[in-house]
């Protein structure tokens, strides 16, 4: 590897709009982020399936699933 051009990398304090806060290592020190794992639907399990027309159907009967 070459020196002196990869990113000088520290903690970074995260902080989600609903409250979450973390760390993680990047070349930032803060960052301000609109969803985290800890509200986004797919993870809290209130994701809600809008189901147009029986698409989700007629995919399972299409592949037998």
């Amino acid at each position: 590897m070459r020196k002196d051009i990869h990113p000088d990398y520290k903690v970074c304090a995260v902080e989600c709009a609903c409250g979450n806060k973390f760390e993680v290592r990047t070349d930032k020190e803060k960052m301000n982020i609109d969803i985290c794992n800890e509200c986004h639907p797919f993870f809290t399990g209130s994701e809600k399936i809008v189901d147009a027309a029986g698409r989700i159907d007629k995919f399972k009967k299409k592949y037998n699933l």
